[in-house]
Formats: C-alpha cells, structure tokens, sequence
C-alpha cells in the first residue's frame, strides 16, 4: 500500500491509510475486570482499530507519601485531593488482567498493547507478545525507559505533551540509536481535559517534517472536532480515552469518548482522510454527468432566417448543452442562417 510506512498486526499506518484509531482504556474499568470486559467488545463494536492498557503499579509509579510533592493541591485538577499514590491506585490495570483483555481484544479483532511505565512492565508486556508500545507524555524524558521499549524492535509510539523541541530530538534519537525503525510520534497538550485553543495541530505537519517519521495525535479535548481535524493535517494516528459511560465516573471519565462518540470518530476521521484525495481541477470522473446543469447560451424566441440577435432571444440559462456564456456579447448583433425553435442551443453553424 502506497504511502504506509508502519505496520502493526494487520494494520498498515502512514498517509496512505485510514486514521489508526486507538481506544484508550486507562483507568476507565473502575477496577472492575468485567467492566473492562464490556469496555473491549464496545471498542471493537465502535469500529475502533486497536485497544490501549497502562501497564504499572502505584509503587512502580511514585511513593506512598500523601503530602507536599507527592499530594495533588491543584484546585483546578479532576485529581485534586487524592495523593499521587491513591489515584495510580485506584487507576492501575491489575497485571493479572492484562492477559485475558490481550485474548478478549483478540476475539474482537483489536489490536491490544499498552503504556509500560518502567522497565518491568516492559519485561511483561514482552512475555505477552505485545505488538508495539505507547510511551506517555510524562515519560517522554526517561530516556533509558525509550531506550528498553525501542530495543524490542516493535514499533513505538510516542506522546510528545509539554516536550520541546531539544527534547523530543534526544528521545528521538535515543529510540532509534536503541532499535527503533517505526516510530510514531503523537501531538499530545498535558492538560485534562485540555481545550481547542491549545491544541496547536498545525505543529503535526512541522513534527513530521523535523523528525522524518508519522506523526499522529494523542487527544484530551472534549468530543471529536480536533481529531477529525489532524487528520486534514496528516495525523495518521488518533488517540482518544475510552469509557461506557461519563456519567459513571473514574479517574478519566470526564474526557473520554463514549461509544457513540467514538464510532463518529471512527467513521468522521476516515470520511476525512479520503475527502483529502489530490490536487485536482477541472471536473472528476463523478462530476461529468452533472456538467449539464452548467449555464450556456440558448435560443429563447423562436427565430427565422435572418433574424438579429439580442438579449431578448439568447440568454446564458441552464441546463448546459449550449456555447458557454463568455461568448454572449460575440453573438450579439449577429443573424441566423436558418429558422431556430425557442429552447434550442446555440451553436456557431446557426450564425
């Protein structure tokens, strides 16, 4: 396939293919292994291409300290109030989940992989024959964390959020340095939910340009208008958080698609991809019937022989069997060589 660079499972990714579509389960199964269950076959039922874990524990994560660093104050946080180890714990996917979601995705026709957060969870991930990784934004930096991932020599997405430019060339570097041949890198704005106006898509363009690799869009605003739009701007790649239902709460409900929501996503994002087409101009092979609706010139009294033309008799009308308009003022003032009925195109043999 033309224009694909990457490929995961039976999935081709690049310019040449529809939007990759990624159901983001995070912390969204409440801790409840069945919800996570249900959260699966209602992915795959949206239409989405592949399903996302996070692979750690609160103690892989951070220190169980509930006070000064290690304690969310920020008033303006969905998290505020819980110590960073409460709210990894209550989010984490058990590890001894992540064997049956890996098989129910399979049932499902999803492809199923996830986020490791340290060099462990990298280990286990490979002993379940996970087809590529996702590193997370806040990772972006660990550096020896890219390194662990790339050397697997599956393919390797990367969120880019609250990155510079510096420093996504060293990850950039150190993942291809360690093995990595497919990478992705996704616009990501840290922020939850984050909105419209920060969101910087047309970055998505500069970013594949500067890094020579796809380039795709990990998002956290509200509904789909932003990830059908990156696609406009060669997103290849669209993330989006997953849940059954906002209103039944989580960690990451609140910006999540529901299953509504990401069937449009699916189908919106693909209508998008192959509105772009080419360049092109002049009429497509679909709009060749419909060149008879254009205006042309037409007789529109009857005529004999001899007879002056003028506006009164030849008007630029639909449908558009006739000459085209710009020759109505050639025509004014010439006669007609032969009798011409109301209704008949004109054509140079009746002048």
């Amino acid at each position: 396939m033309p224009d694909c660079v990457i490929h995961i499972a039976e999935h081709f990714i690049g310019l040449g293919a529809p939007p990759f579509i990624i159901a983001e389960m995070s912390g969204n199964h409440n801790q409840s292994l069945d919800r996570a269950m249900e959260i699966v076959d209602a992915a795959a039922a949206a239409g989405a291409h592949a399903l996302k874990l996070q692979t750690y524990t609160p103690d892989t994560m951070t220190l169980d300290i509930a006070e000064g660093d290690f304690f969310i104050s920020d008033s303006s946080s969905l998290w505020q109030g819980k110590s960073l180890y409460a709210l990894y714990r209550e989010a984490a996917t058990p590890w001894e989940w992540h064997k049956p979601i890996f098989a129910r995705c399979r049932e499902k026709g999803l492809v199923c992989f996830s986020t490791p957060f340290d060099e462990t969870a990298v280990d286990f991930l490979e002993s379940l024959d996970a087809p590529c990784y996702k590193i997370a934004s806040f990772e972006n930096t660990d550096l020896p964390l890219i390194r662990k991932t790339s050397a697997t020599g599956k393919p390797l997405i990367i969120s880019t959020g609250m990155a510079s430019a510096g420093e996504l060339d060293e990850t950039v570097r150190a993942a291809r340095e360690a093995g990595c041949r497919d990478l992705i890198l996704l616009k990501c704005t840290s922020s939850y939910p984050s909105s419209p106006e920060n969101t910087d898509l047309r970055t998505i363009p500069h970013m594949r340009q500067l890094f020579d690799c796809e380039v795709g869009l990990s998002d956290h605003t509200m509904g789909i208008g932003a990830a059908v739009a990156s696609v406009a701007l060669g997103a290849t790649v669209i993330e989006k958080h997953f849940t059954l239902r906002r209103a039944d709460g989580g960690v990451d409900s609140t910006f999540s698609l529901e299953p509504e929501e990401l069937r449009a996503l699916v189908i919106e994002s693909e209508r998008a991809w192959q509105a772009l087409g080419r360049i092109s101009y002049g009429s497509s092979a679909a709009e060749l019937k419909s060149r008879i609706f254009r205006r042309s010139l037409y007789i529109t009294a009857d005529l004999k022989t001899g007879d002056v033309i003028s506006p009164q008799n030849l008007r630029a009308i639909r449908p558009g069997g006739g000459l085209a308009p710009k020759y109505f003022d050639t025509l004014l003032g010439k006669r007609v060589v032969r009798n011409i009925a109301r209704g008949t195109p004109a054509s140079w043999d009746m002048f």
